[in-house]
């Protein structure tokens, strides 16, 4: 009879998959609303009381930038107050998503209208006022510049957790011997850091059982590392503690090999950066850089206009800004639909899930990885083993150690029950 149980880890333990900087940028969001809309009512009330119909255009497209602001902190706001409502399953992380993926909607409705308007003034060009357009434009570049320094804290949604990589092909060590030519490294991807042997000729194959990594710390201290074999490259059964600054002695089928490790800074894996990226500050950075752009292209193109008399050169910079503005908002729209679609944002992580559960000679039926809210993760396993003894509570403690896996439902299969 098999056996299942749920586990939430860490931050997760009450299904609260918020990300680490939720309120943080929930407040950057109103910040910029705030800044808006203060533009906004300026250039309205100032282009109705000067007659200046630009400066009121320019206040109306100010509306629609805060609008699309609006989307983002509501969505902020409200997972934060519903994110211990029991009626959202798997908590309201994702709400973050939906918003991000109702703003790419929205950012490619702008870009559509600035194409179809730009498209229609190289046909029909209409007056421009040089000396209200230029300072309008200037005036909006400044505010949209101001509000993408408030968001770019952390638009990209990195986690702060232990999340990096050590070691890239151009950082591994090579050992040459009789059996071939092989990359040693120490990899690490939101998991405890463990050794891979890499063959790079075609004729270097290695057997885990012929295999081990001695590590000769500076205050003599020593370990040795057993091998499994991944299907392309050894991996350490055991974790590689830090600091990671020894010598390593590789004994091969063909004698010992001496190499050195030297600590290095932790380059953040992008597979985690995008599990861990917060989908709704992106959507609000994109619409003001957008808006950003528009602005600089807009600067340049009337400029041109006026100092040449190329009054093309303002349309062609409205279509210039459209495909700009599409190909962001194409970005966005794959990202937060494939979240909202429960696509897996980190192979990687079900890989090493796989590989900790088969280690222990246990064999996995079934595996879903994928992502609940920013830097959370969620996994469903379906495992079949040989002990009976292993009950749910053992696996869920073997995966404790994925720092970004926050929720675990794990079913136990004894071999007898599948006969």
């Amino acid at each position: 009879m098999s056996r299942f149980e749920d586990a939430a880890f860490g931050e997760g333990h009450d299904h609260i998959f918020l990300g680490a900087a939720h309120e943080e940028n929930e407040r950057r969001t109103w910040m910029v609303i705030a800044l808006c809309s203060a533009m906004m009512v300026a250039e309205i009330v100032g282009g109705s009381l000067f007659g200046s119909l630009a400066l009121v255009a320019d206040g109306l497209h100010m509306s629609t930038h805060a609008g699309a602001m609006l989307i983002a902190a509501l969505a902020y706001t409200y997972a934060r107050r519903h994110a211990t409502d029991t009626r959202f399953v798997f908590g309201t992380g994702k709400l973050g998503d939906l918003a991000g993926f109702t703003s790419a909607i929205v950012l490619a409705m702008i870009a559509l209208l600035i194409g179809y308007e730009a498209v229609s003034r190289f046909f029909a060009p209409v007056p421009i006022r040089f000396g209200e357009a230029i300072p309008i434009a200037v005036v909006g570049l400044l505010v949209n510049l101001a509000s993408v320094w408030l968001l770019s804290g952390d638009h990209h949604g990195h986690s702060h957790g232990h999340d990096h990589a050590h070691a890239h092909a151009e950082e591994a060590q090579r050992i040459f011997g009789n059996a071939g030519v092989f990359a040693v490294s120490i990899f690490e991807d939101d998991v405890p850091p463990v050794f891979r042997i890499k063959p790079e000729t075609a004729s270097s194959k290695l057997h885990a059982d012929a295999v081990s990594i001695t590590t000769i710390r500076p205050d003599g201290t020593r370990q040795t590392f057993a091998f499994a074999d991944r299907g392309g490259y050894l991996e350490s059964k055991e974790d590689i503690p830090e600091p990671h600054a020894f010598q390593a002695v590789v004994r091969l089928p063909d004698g010992e090999h001496r190499i050195e490790f030297e600590e290095h800074e932790h380059d953040h894996d992008d597979a985690h950066a995008a599990a861990s990226r917060d989908h709704n500050i992106r959507s609000a950075y994109i619409h003001v850089m957008a808006d950003a752009a528009v602005s600089v292209l807009a600067i340049i193109g009337l400029l041109l206009a006026r100092a040449f008399g190329w009054l093309w050169m303002d349309p062609l910079a409205g279509v210039i800004g459209a495909l700009v503005i599409a190909n962001w908002s194409w970005g966005l729209m794959r990202d937060t639909g494939g979240t909202l679609l429960d696509m897996s944002p980190d192979r990687r992580m079900a890989e090493n899930v796989r590989h900790v559960i088969e280690d222990n000679g246990d064999t996995v039926l079934d595996l879903h990885v994928w992502r609940v809210g920013p830097g959370h993760l969620s996994a469903v396993v379906s495992v079949v083993t040989r002990d009976a003894q292993r009950s749910p509570s053992f696996y869920h403690a073997a995966l404790r150690r994925f720092k970004g896996l926050s929720h675990v439902t794990v079913e136990v299969n004894p071999t007898h029950a599948t006969a």
